[in-house]
């Protein structure tokens, strides 16, 4: 059996050899070049490859021209802030701070609609409907009694008490109590008539929301006619995981995009967190307040939140400098000299452009950021050359029958012709 896996191993290292080698052949044969490679596992003829040499471990040497010409470039280990980047879906909803109600403190007839329809965009103080009211017309005939009174009480001589000014002034407050504005009571006063309807006015600028009344309509004290909402700032109701409501703050920053506008987004923060979190989707919502001065953002649409938030230092490498195969993770530190070796790194969150780094380089070493896919293969190369030499033996090989006429192999079935030497020792793990 354990001959069968060394021939099994043998057969498969030679057929990995002819395919290389052809490969290679025909580049060569397109350049017009013999490829060769030397026993200390340089390709010194192989194009753009002179001197590149495999040390031990997976080290790769490089010249400085070949540093340059294969664009290796290099960053540093070093601490850094970690932020938390969250991306998520949300829905745009009126700011309710800014909602307004317009409820008469009295019932009456709707004689006339001023603004008609939903949507309408109004400004505070601005007319909404007239309305005919029993009830504000007797309180303000009341006013007007009670001020000829007090003129006739007073014009009666010497020794009659004066009128009591504050029946004049209970009069005015009851209709002040009944929302009808001070503006209004005044020109009662200077006409000396009782007016038959009120105004309704807009208590504050926004838009028309919801309008439940029609001309003509009965309608009672505390009766909602008009929704008004001011939409200068809303807010966006985002969902978070529960994962991700963990790093969220009151007060993080967010960058809310619109689907109908990608890579133009709105400047906000979040307002609040819910204290539970939703038992059927097992998220917490957040609310996320932004100036909308424009109107672009409108109730009921989706939006795309991005959240950023500040967590804790540590030690980080950019991310483009992490090589990750399978479950190992490996930076190629630099040696000096044009030499990069492998490093086994453990690695933790990633925050943006950077990836914590737990265990495997220390601060202050430099990695490489570019090119590293290149130098893995050519330090995998080496390692899958040592390894199969090593699980083989050159002893076995060497007795195996028929392996000293295999063509490609020395005596002792060492190593394969055009193939690196696997004389180096096995990489360090």
């Amino acid at each position: 059996m354990r001959r069968r896996m060394l021939w099994a191993v043998v057969i498969g290292a030679v057929v990995v050899a002819g395919a290389a080698a052809a490969v290679l052949a025909r580049r060569d044969q397109r350049s017009g070049a013999a490829p060769a490679t030397t026993r200390d596992g340089s390709m010194a003829d192989m194009p753009g490859m002179e001197g590149m040499a495999m040390g031990g471990g997976g080290t790769v040497r490089l010249t400085a021209g070949q540093l340059r010409q294969f664009g290796v470039t290099f960053g540093t280990v070093e601490e850094r802030e970690l932020t938390a980047a969250v991306r998520t879906s949300g829905m745009v909803t009126v700011d309710e701070r800014r909602v307004a109600t317009v409820a008469p403190r009295f019932g009456g007839y709707v004689e006339r609609l001023l603004v008609e329809t939903t949507g309408q965009a109004v400004r505070r103080g601005q007319p909404l409907a007239t309305v005919y009211s029993p009830e504000v017309l007797a309180a303000a005939e009341e006013l007007l009694v009670a001020r000829r009174l007090a003129g006739t009480l007073s014009a009666d001589g010497p020794g009659v008490p004066a009128a009591p000014s504050d029946l004049v002034a209970a009069a005015r407050r009851r209709l002040t109590l009944m929302g009808v504005s001070g503006a209004e009571i005044d020109a009662v006063l200077r006409s000396g008539r009782a007016s038959p309807t009120v105004t309704l006015r807009a208590p504050a600028s926004g838009v028309v929301l919801e309008k439940r009344v029609t001309e003509g309509q009965a309608i009672g004290a505390g009766e909602p006619l008009y929704t008004l909402a001011d939409l200068s700032v809303v807010w966006v109701e985002a969902e978070l995981r529960e994962g991700d409501a963990v790093a969220a703050r009151v007060g993080t920053a967010a960058d809310v995009e619109l689907p109908g506008e990608p890579g133009r987004s709105l400047k906000g923060r979040i307002t609040f967190l819910a204290p539970t979190a939703d038992a059927t989707s097992r998220t917490v919502r957040a609310r996320v307040e932004v100036a909308n001065a424009d109107g672009r953002l409108r109730p009921g649409a989706y939006a795309t939140v991005r959240l950023t938030t500040p967590t804790r230092r540590a030690l980080t490498v950019p991310a483009t400098a992490v090589v990750r195969t399978g479950e190992r993770a490996i930076v190629f530190v630099d040696m000096g000299g044009g030499e990069l070796m492998p490093h086994d790194v453990t690695t933790g969150r990633v925050s943006g452009e950077y990836v914590e780094v737990l265990s495997g380089v220390d601060r202050g070493h430099r990695v490489v950021t570019s090119a590293q896919y290149l130098l893995e293969s050519e330090s995998n190369l080496a390692d899958v050359m040592r390894a199969m030499m090593g699980q083989t033996g050159s002893a076995e090989m060497g007795g195996m029958p028929g392996m000293e006429d295999m063509p490609g192999m020395d005596a002792k079935g060492a190593h394969t012709k055009g193939m690196p030497s696997a004389a180096a020792p096995a990489p360090r793990r």
